[in-house]
Parts: structure tokens; C-alpha cells; sequence
């Protein structure tokens, strides 16, 4: 039973004047995160998207080593609407022989993603994200998996976005990354916008809550929240499955299988609570979900809008499947 478009609300970030969709498109699948996708079901993903309304799209030069940047800059170029678009620095791509494909399958095996994050590196970042993406903006500059370079990223990398973000050359600097800790220390002694935070607000992991959401909200920084399915543990779990990008160890299945057999017995998909779980904590402001062909948007929007049963949070709290909300 579906409630209304939640996923096409508009949300405001709170420090710029950039509007997100409740639910936005990440791009790593398109980049052929663990399998090959297609550039017809790639175009097609992202203009279902526009007809859909989701106006906020994620990418990063590490997805298919450049790959999903040109294929999403294709299709935003093709869309003709207004939009709203993040890509990520701390990465460059440079030209290598024997590169590693096993992540991508669509990479591209002549360039190889290297950790860059020095003002030049960063600079460099933007321009060549420009270029592929072949639009005349970014709107959110992300620092990615930062970290193991976290003086790098708070002492070089942040003044050079900031500096940008001031020439508004992009309106929003923030970072993305799945650690907590890193993420509050980056947050703690820059200016952040947005922070990007996957797979630590989910139905089985709820770290983030500890510490980085209070200081969001002490600092208006806007989260937005990708890896809702932590690799796909959540959307399957079953053996064989993702968890944090490894495959999922016995004790991960069995938790998720719990927490889907009890949603089950109240009639909720695991999917639609895994989509929707991080939207209870005030801190969150947008989902930020992957996709890899039309049907599986479609299905990610249905569960997204579904309206679920008022007490399923707490039910689930009470029964000790996932921590109380600290909220």
C-alpha cells in the first residue's frame, strides 16, 4: 500500500541553497559494481529517474574508474531538467597498464583510481569530473574514503573545496565515507555542508547515531545515507551476500533474516524498512540509493513510498533487533 511520492519530496540542505529529493541515485552500479550493466539500461535507469522526479544524483570518479561519470553526465545532459549532482575528490585517475577490474566490471582498464589528496590533486579532481561528466557544474563536491588521509583531507583538500565553494565554482563541499570515527573528526574541524555516511544508519548497524548525528545537528550539516542494504545482505540475505562491500559472514545473514522474519510476520518487506529506516533520525535529510536498471528504481521507489505501520520502529526496538533511537 502506497502512501505518496516521499521519494520526490523536496528537502532543503540546510546551509545552501541546493534542494535534494528525499530519495536520490547512486551511480556505483553504473560504474559495474560486482557486475556489468549495460549503457541502454544505464540511459534508461536515469531518465526513469527524471520521470520519476528524483532530482539528486551521486557519482565518483571511482566507479568504473571514470565510467559512471560519463554515463551519468550523458543521460543528465539528455534529461534537459534541472538537477542536483555530487561527485567525489581524493581520487584521481591515471594512466596504468594491468589495472585491478575485479570491483568494476565496466572500468575502464586504462586508468587507474590513486589517492590524491593534495591541492593540486584536488583542483585536478574537479576539472577532469567536468570533463567526463561533460556538464558545466557540480553541485556537491564529496571528499571519498578519506580515512586513511585524514590530515590531508581537513589540511589541503577542505581549503581548496571551501575556496571553490566561496568562488562558487561548486555550492556544497562535504565528504563520503563508511567509518564513523574518521567522519567526525573530518566533521569536527571543517565547515561541512553535507556528509555522506554509508552503511552506519541501517537496520543492522546503527553506529552513526552515537556520535556523527549529534554533531550534524550541532553543526546544520545535512546527512544524507547511502549503503541502506549494506552491499545487499538486506536486500537477500541469503549466502553468498554482500556485507560492506565482503561477503557477508554467517552471523550477518542470520541477524539480517531475523530482523526480515519479524517484519515479515506485520506484513513489511525487509527492503521497504531497510529503504525507509534512516529517515527516523532528524539528522538525515536524504536516502541515497543504487540502482542498476529501470526495474530496480521502480522497485526501490515502490518501497520507499510504502506506507508502513507506525509502530514497526519501536517494535523492532523493543525486541532488540536494532538499538533505541537516540534522538
Amino acid at each position: 500500500m502506497s502512501q505518496h511520492n516521499r521519494h520526490s519530496e523536496k528537502v532543503k540542505v540546510k546551509r545552501v541553497d541546493l534542494v535534494l529529493t528525499r530519495l536520490g541515485l547512486g551511480t556505483a552500479p553504473l560504474g559495474g559494481l560486482f557486475t556489468s550493466v549495460q549503457d541502454a539500461d544505464s540511459d534508461e535507469l536515469i531518465a526513469t529517474a527524471f520521470d520519476q522526479g528524483i532530482r539528486y544524483f551521486d557519482t565518483a570518479p571511482l566507479y568504473g574508474h571514470g565510467r559512471a561519470e560519463i554515463r551519468l553526465g550523458r543521460a543528465l545532459r539528455a534529461a534537459g531538467e534541472p538537477y542536483v549532482l555530487s561527485t567525489k575528490v581524493g581520487r584521481v585517475l591515471n594512466a596504468a597498464t594491468n589495472v585491478d577490474l575485479s570491483w568494476f566490471a565496466d572500468a575502464d582498464p586504462n586508468l587507474e583510481p590513486v589517492y590524491d589528496y593534495s591541492k593540486d590533486g584536488i583542483k585536478r579532481s574537479i576539472e577532469d569530473s567536468l570533463k567526463r561528466l561533460g556538464v558545466d557544474h557540480i553541485d556537491i563536491a564529496l571528499m571519498h574514503d578519506a580515512e586513511n588521509h585524514l590530515s590531508e583531507a581537513i589540511h589541503s583538500a577542505y581549503p581548496v573545496l571551501a575556496d571553490l565553494r566561496s568562488q562558487g565554482v561548486i555550492k556544497a563541499v562535504g565528504m563520503g565515507l563508511n567509518i564513523c570515527s574518521a567522519s567526525v573528526a573530518i566533521m569536527k574541524e571543517t565547515d561541512l555542508d553535507v556528509a555522506l555516511i554509508a552503511g552506519r544508519f541501517t537496520l543492522l548497524d546503527q553506529e552513526a547515531q552515537d556520535e556523527l548525528f549529534p554533531l550534524a545537528l550541532r553543526k546544520n550539516v545535512s546527512i544524507i545515507i547511502g549503503g541502506v542494504y549494506n552491499s545487499g545482505v538486506l536486500a537477500n540475505p541469503n549466502p553468498g551476500a554482500m556485507y560492506d562491500y565482503l561477503p557477508a559472514a554467517a552471523e550477518i545473514i542470520e541477524r539480517a533474516r531475523k530482523i526480515g522474519a519479524f517484519l515479515k510476520e506485520r506484513n513489511v518487506p525487509l527492503t521497504a524498512a531497510a529503504l525507509q529506516f534512516p529517515l527516523r533520525h532528524p539528522a538525515v535529510t536524504t536516502v541515497l540509493t543504487g540502482s542498476r536498471n529501470k526495474t530496480e528504481l521502480l522497485s526501490n521507489i515502490e518501497d520507499f513510498d510504502r506506507e508502513l505501520p507506525a509502530e514497526i520502529w519501536t517494535d523492532l526496538e523493543e525486541s532488540g533487533l536494532v538499538h533505541m533511537l537516540k534522538a
